[in-house]
This record gives structure tokens, C-alpha cells and sequence, in this order.
């Protein structure tokens, strides 16, 4: 009976063992924390809870919490040291990394996170908010946040410092296009700015016939051909010249000068083209007009609507010359258009009765020419063209043509009564204000240089205009509200109502077309004024 008791009762008995022991195991396992008693896990080894530890160690001491971060404000480039400028977005991963690395200290850590807070773009102030974590004691890991302020210090780098200087540059572009007009120079301004083609020039000066870029190296002159190439059709020639020679290293300083020309014809140009050229462009018409200057120019056949592709190089074999440009265009009024029923995208072609806007009211000579303007063109309507009947040309591949098959008149474009350029709710960046190296510091007192301006200011006239009728055009540049005409408008709208003149069909560019000069908001500050530059002849 007692051994069948005892068997009964001893696991009733190991069962409060184990419970006393484990109970005794907890009581000495634990321990109060020594800062705010908190009792803690005492077979870590620590005497102090991990609130307290978070609150008195600082594991990002050393850490500085303020620091200083240079920029250069004329090619917009912050400094990462020892010496080397790179370009940088505001809140770019860019940024963040050239600030992370002029922390000191911050090897110590362990980088968790790290984010920009957000500043006003001008305060010249970039505030970061890091997380880290490191040891603050034996076996304990503790995490933490902090925020860092650095303040952007303006200054000039050694490239835009020797720019500034005589005899700096390494390699030039010259780029020149030998015409009457601008405006093919004046759309290359244009891709030029939209693509930032020009951020490695260090200085640009005017020249006759078109500008010249320097660069502080030759691969950045090289870049700048290759991005000619692929927008104009152009030619380039590289020289150089030795500046210096060490006899001992054998090493040499060269400058390289590289001439660009392109191809002396703009758009609504009037061409002959030579007669076996002519057969090789898929037996084209020598008696065309250019329609369209890409990389390659295009000429279209007004009487047939085919067009052709020159490419540079079979252009550059045997050049050739505009026949006529648009300052030689005539006025016609429009008396009655007969569609032929052949079209080619948004081309219609058309027999077309004119008569010279001159000759209303004296007499009554009408013209007949077949046109691509089947589609934009009706009775009433002023058209501009050539007038070859009345013209004389010096021209060698003209005289060859047989006169049986050359037209009166060589319709070009439709013309519009449009806004003044005071009411253009848009507007284009010019390359004077947007370098400020540029060399535009000259005089127009003489009677010359005002006609000069008078005839650029007449070319970037035709060149607006160009914008508003051709859509594929303005999708390759930039435009921009111009807030203050549209404010303007609106309030002469109001009071007056369209203005007479005003042609209501007369080709507009939609505000979704438009970009906003504030988006493009730079670190530099508005309180300072750049100089006023006059916008060179392009």
C-alpha cells in the first residue's frame, strides 16, 4: 500500500519541483534597470533597460549636423571633392550622394534610410533626415534619426573661372550658314536649348554668318558635332594648331578648331535642282521647293505633290543654290480653287486661279498654277508665292530648264491677318539670355547694324509664324507660357472684342503645348538681375 502511494503521488510532487525551480531560475534571472528600475533581462549582462539606453548613448556623436556643400551658380555644377563638379537635380539620388559624402563620421554607422526634407529651392539650404544604427553597448544594437542641414555656398568652378580669361579654350565650333535669312539657324537655337547641347560651352560669340562655341575640351566640341549632325544637314572640317611643345616629355598642346556649314537652303525655298541629281532623287522634278530641313533636306514637287530626301554628303558633291528665298515672295488673292482629286497627307492637290494683289483694280490678269495647298486654300483667301513669270534669275540650271514646262507662279503658303507679337500667348527662350558668356555687348547706332536688327527681328517674325502653322515643327522645341501677353489679351478681349484684323482661322498653338517657365526653376536666385544682352543676328 505504501509503494503503491508513493507511486501516486510523485508526479505530483516533480510536477511543484519543476515549478519551484523555474521560479527560482526567473527570480535570479532578472534584474531592475539601473536608471529608471525597470526590471530587465539580467543574463544579457546589462544594467540598463533599452529605453535608457536610447535616451542617454549617442551613437551619432562625431556626426556633425551642419555642413556646407559647394555650387558653382554659372554652370550649375556641385563640387564632390577633392576636385571633381558634377551636375545635380535639387532632391536627385546625385545630390544625396555628394551629400552623405561630406559627412564626416558617418562610417561608423550603419546607413538605414536617408531622405530630403523639403526647402524652398532658393533658400540656398538642403536639409536630410537620416537613420542609422549602431553598438551602444555590448550586444546591443539601437537605431536612431537625425536630420543634417547643409548650406549651398555660391562659388565659381575652375572651368567657368578660366572662361572668364583669354586664351582658355581647347576647341571652337564655328558654325555658319551662308544665307540672306536666319530662320534655319533660328530653329537649330531652339534643338539647341531643348537638348541642352550647349552646357559644356565655356563662351559664345556672334559672328557674321552665324556663332561660335568654345569648350575647355576637344571631346566636348566632338559632342557637339555629332548632335549638328543628327538635327542639320552641315559639313565640318577639323584643323588645329600647335599652342605649345615640351622637348623633353615630348608632350604637345594642340587648340582644334572645327568649321561647320550648312547647307546654304531653308524651308519655302525656291531650288532647281541639277538635272542628274534630279533623276537620282526617284526622277524628281528640277523645279521644286523645300519643304522641310531635318538632318537631310526634303524638296517637294508642287505640281505633282512627290517629295525627296538630299542627304548632306551627295548634296556637298556638286552644291547648289537657292533659286529664291521668301524675301522675294509675292501676294496673290485667291479666285477660285479645283481640286484634282490626288492627295498625300494632308497635301490636296489643285488647279488654283490668282491674281496679284498689286494688279486689283488696274487690271484684269489672272494667273492659273497647280498647287500642294489644294486643302488650307478657298476663294478670298492671300496666298504668297513666287512669281517667276515677272522675275529674272542668274542662274545657270535655270536658263537650262525648258521654259514650256516651268509655271508663272509657284504657290508657296497661305497668309493669315494675325495677332501682334505683343498678344502671343507663348513664347521661345533665346540663347543671349540663357548664356551668359555670350559676346552680344555691340553698337546699333549706326544706320547698318539698325537695318540689321530690323531684318533679324523680321526673320524671327517669319519664324514664329512657321511655328504656328507647322505642328511636327513644335513638337521638337520647347514653348513657353508667356503668362503676361495671355493677362494682356484676355483684358483687350474684354474690352474691344477680337480685333478687326484678326483672321479667326489663322493657326493657334493649344496651352497643352506649352511648358512653364517655373518648372525649370534652377538654384539660382531671382533677386539677382542677369545682364540684358541683345539677342545675336541667328
Amino acid at each position: 500500500m505504501n509503494n503503491t502511494f508513493g507511486q501516486h503521488q510523485h508526479p505530483h510532487e516533480h510536477q511543484q519541483m519543476l515549478q519551484t525551480q523555474q521560479h527560482q531560475h526567473q527570480q535570479v534571472a532578472t534584474v531592475l534597470c539601473c536608471n529608471c528600475g525597470t526590471p530587465i533581462d539580467g543574463s544579457t549582462g546589462l544594467v540598463m533597460c533599452y529605453d535608457c539606453i536610447k535616451m542617454t548613448v549617442d551613437i551619432t556623436e562625431g556626426i556633425p549636423r551642419e555642413a556646407n556643400i559647394s555650387f558653382c551658380r554659372n554652370c550649375e555644377r556641385f563640387l564632390q571633392p577633392p576636385g571633381q563638379w558634377i551636375r545635380a537635380d535639387l532632391e536627385s539620388r546625385e545630390l544625396l550622394a555628394i551629400c552623405l559624402r561630406r559627412l564626416k563620421g558617418l562610417t561608423k554607422v550603419r546607413l538605414v534610410d536617408a531622405s530630403f526634407i523639403w526647402t524652398e529651392p532658393h533658400s540656398r539650404r538642403i536639409r536630410i533626415k537620416l537613420t542609422v544604427q549602431g553598438e551602444a553597448m555590448s550586444n546591443t544594437i539601437i537605431q536612431q534619426t537625425f536630420e543634417v542641414e547643409y548650406v549651398v555656398i555660391a562659388m565659381q568652378c575652375p572651368d567657368c573661372a578660366r572662361s572668364y580669361t583669354t586664351n582658355t579654350w581647347r576647341a571652337t565650333v564655328q558654325i555658319r550658314q551662308k544665307v540672306p535669312h536666319k530662320r534655319t539657324f533660328l530653329y537649330l537655337e531652339q534643338l539647341i536649348l531643348r537638348h541642352n547641347a550647349h552646357v559644356d560651352t565655356i563662351s559664345i560669340s556672334e559672328a557674321k554668318d552665324g556663332l561660335d562655341f568654345f569648350y575647355s575640351q576637344k571631346n566636348h566640341a566632338v559632342k557637339m558635332i555629332d548632335f549638328l549632325n543628327s538635327v542639320v544637314p552641315i559639313k565640318s572640317k577639323k584643323s588645329e594648331e600647335l599652342i605649345s611643345q615640351d622637348t623633353h616629355t615630348g608632350s604637345s598642346t594642340y587648340k582644334f578648331s572645327y568649321s561647320v556649314e550648312i547647307v546654304p537652303i531653308c524651308r519655302d525655298d525656291l531650288v532647281v535642282l541639277p538635272k542628274k541629281l534630279a533623276k537620282h532623287l526617284g526622277n524628281i522634278s528640277q523645279f521644286v521647293l523645300c519643304s522641310k530641313i531635318s538632318n537631310t533636306v526634303q524638296f517637294l514637287d508642287p505640281t505633282t505633290l512627290q517629295t525627296a530626301d538630299l542627304s548632306p554628303s551627295l548634296y556637298w558633291r556638286s552644291p547648289f543654290s537657292a533659286l529664291a528665298d521668301v524675301s522675294q515672295l509675292t501676294d496673290f488673292i485667291v479666285l477660285d480653287v479645283d481640286p484634282t482629286g490626288i492627295s498625300k497627307g494632308k497635301r490636296i492637290l489643285a488647279d488654283i486661279t490668282i491674281a496679284r494683289t498689286a494688279d486689283l483694280g488696274i487690271n484684269d490678269q489672272v494667273y492659273y498654277a497647280r498647287s500642294h495647298l489644294g486643302a488650307i486654300l478657298h476663294a478670298g483667301d492671300t496666298v504668297a508665292g513666287y512669281f517667276i513669270a515677272n522675275s529674272n534669275y542668274n542662274s545657270e540650271l535655270f536658263d537650262g530648264l525648258n521654259i514650256d514646262y516651268v509655271p508663272d507662279v509657284v504657290l508657296v503658303k497661305k497668309l493669315y491677318q494675325r495677332k501682334t507679337k505683343k498678344n502671343r500667348n507663348w513664347k521661345l527662350k533665346r540663347m543671349a539670355k540663357e548664356h551668359k558668356d555670350i559676346d552680344a555687348a555691340q553698337d546699333y547706332s549706326s544706320k547698318a547694324q539698325k537695318q540689321d536688327m530690323e531684318r533679324a527681328e523680321k526673320d524671327y517674325e517669319l519664324f514664329l509664324q512657321e511655328l504656328e502653322e507647322d505642328e511636327e515643327m513644335r513638337q521638337t522645341i520647347n514653348l513657353y507660357k508667356n503668362n503676361e501677353a495671355a493677362a494682356a489679351a484676355q483684358i483687350a478681349a474684354a474690352a474691344n472684342g477680337m480685333e478687326e484684323d484678326e483672321d479667326p482661322d489663322a493657326p493657334q498653338i493649344d496651352i497643352d503645348e506649352l511648358l512653364d517657365e517655373l518648372d525649370e526653376m534652377t538654384l539660382d536666385d531671382p533677386s539677382e538681375e542677369q545682364p540684358q544682352m541683345q539677342q545675336p543676328n541667328m
